[in-house]
């Protein structure tokens, strides 16, 4: 079987289990930042903006949603998608059918599932699900405030300075403010 990142295969238990969206966000961050020469790296923030795009469309914040899945379909390179066991074609029409979805007036939310078209990776999905006791392509569980507020609680500080830091970096070599 090919290998692939553990980080990667916690954010697919968490989006497709559990479906902690902000978690599977977390995770990919983590490890992109310790990864930063990885020739995934747009794939992998890919990843992490469709765990957002999802986050914010469950909360109702639909531009929010709609701005993070247009990026990840920028960002998402088939090559890179195919490489993590799942289907580039598949992936990028799922990410434009659901944003295209929540642009539309009485959108509900709905979850999706990733187009894993690796069966060996699938399999070793579902079966650390059965491990953990979880059900692989569960429903979420839209009741669960603290599961759909997850992100807003959490500590912004560092957040906040990295980008304040990172406008200021962009202010001293003259650019976009």
């Amino acid at each position: 079987m090919k290998q692939y990142p553990e980080a990667y295969i916690e954010y697919l238990l968490h989006f497709h289990a559990e479906r902690d969206y902000f978690e599977c966000h977390e995770v990919m961050e983590e490890f992109w930042k310790e990864h930063p020469g990885d020739e995934r790296s747009r794939t992998y923030v890919a990843l992490i903006q469709i765990a957002v795009g999802m986050y914010h469309i469950r909360r109702g914040n639909r531009a929010g949603a709609v701005k993070m899945l247009q990026s990840a379909e920028r960002n998402a390179q088939a090559e890179h998608v195919a490489s993590l066991g799942l289907d580039p074609e598949k992936l990028g029409e799922l990410i434009g059918h659901t944003w295209a979805q929540i642009e539309l007036d009485g959108y509900l939310y709905q979850d999706i599932n990733l187009p894993i078209a690796d069966l060996d990776l699938m399999a070793l999905c579902q079966a650390e699900c059965e491990r953990r006791g979880l059900i692989w392509h569960a429903p979420s569980r839209l009741a669960d405030i603290e599961l759909i507020q997850k992100h807003t609680r959490r500590d912004r500080t560092e957040v906040i300075e990295e980008r304040a830091r990172q406008q200021q970096i962009r202010k001293e070599k003259g650019g976009a403010k």
